[in-house]
């Protein structure tokens, strides 16, 4: 990708960030984010088809990177706890981006993308557990009960990824 290209994009993508901070992304049009990034209509329109389709690029990275938090995806089933800590320092490291971007009627994406994400590489290497009710049902309760347990008391102190981690174990077992 070339040196303008690459910076173009940067700029919308810090102009969203900056406007998505301040705003629900409902809120946000297509030509402020270009006023803001100082660009032309049509160059962002290159790029990306609505502000939503950007929101959604950005939240792939995100999610992205919070997988890049752990060599072993399949770790879930291996060791749940282990897994589940290492989810949450993925969350951690990423905490002011989630903390912007999944708001509003986003909020409820972070916990989507990152169960799809797993179920990609889990059935990928473990094709049989694709229709697996049980499995199914067992992973999504623990990446959606974590993550709203997290949130809820992650202020409490460093037990509390234990604490959900142990219960992923007893779930996952």
């Amino acid at each position: 990708m070339g040196y303008r290209i690459e910076k173009t994009k940067r700029s919308i993508y810090n102009a969203f960030i900056e406007l998505r901070a301040r705003k629900p992304l409902e809120k946000i049009t297509v030509k402020e984010l270009c006023e803001k990034a100082q660009i032309n209509k049509s160059t962002f329109y290159v790029y990306y088809h609505d502000v939503y389709d950007l929101s959604d690029k950005i939240e792939n990275e995100v999610i992205s990177e919070v997988v890049k938090s752990f060599d072993n995806t399949e770790e879930i089933l291996t060791d749940p706890t282990g897994f589940t800590k290492k989810l949450f320092l993925g969350y951690s490291a990423q905490n002011s981006l989630i903390s912007t971007i999944f708001t509003g009627t986003r909020a409820g994406q972070l916990p989507l993308k990152i169960e799809a994400s797993l179920k990609e590489t889990i059935y990928a290497h473990y094709p049989q557990y694709k229709d697996d009710i049980d499995f199914n049902i067992r992973l999504t309760y623990s990446i959606y009960g974590g993550y709203y347990a997290y949130n809820e008391y992650c202020k409490c102190g460093d037990d509390v990824t234990g604490i959900i981690g142990e219960i992923s174990e007893r779930v996952m077992k």
